[in-house]
């Protein structure tokens, strides 16, 4: 449960798949868009969840692929996350970009731009049997589902 260190080439896809479209955002953002008066509680934990998301992803091998077990599925559900992740990527691109489109949800999921990511890295915890994954991406999603509602909520 405490993992094995080691390079993970699965936790670094993960970071990609989360990391290009947000840096794209960065010349894309939804008009309006303002980081202005978020709780900086929840700020503290959106931070502290993100370095140690991206740490534990790339410092434990259990994340690799291993041979093919019922165990499997968890990762499967991961990717199949982030890949959903990617699809609400592409909707809000196409969008008008406003903030509507980008605290949206996506089949279901509340404001899946934070959601799906922190699912999808909780998920690769379960897979990898990694506490410290674990708990990272639960201090992320406190921190980023948290903002992202609070956004939501504003514009409503």
């Amino acid at each position: 449960m405490l993992g094995h260190f080691g390079f993970s080439y699965i936790g670094l896809l993960f970071l990609l798949l989360l990391f290009v479209p947000n840096l794209i955002w960065a010349k894309n953002k939804p008009q309006g868009y303002t980081a202005e008066n978020e709780n900086r509680i929840l700020l503290l934990f959106e931070r502290t969840g993100e370095a140690l998301t991206c740490c534990c992803s790339l410092i434990f091998a259990d994340f690799n692929i291993r041979p093919w077990t019922a165990w499997s599925l968890w990762l499967a559900a991961a990717l199949f996350l982030m890949l959903l992740y990617e699809l609400w990527w592409v909707r809000y691109f196409r969008s008008a970009r406003k903030l509507t489109d980008f605290y949206s949800s996506f089949l279901g999921v509340p404001v899946a731009g934070a959601t799906l990511p922190v699912a999808a890295f909780f998920l690769l915890g379960i897979y990898g049997k990694v506490i410290w994954m674990l708990i990272a991406a639960s201090i992320l999603g406190v921190g980023h589902i948290g903002i992202h509602m609070q956004h939501q909520k504003e514009f409503r």
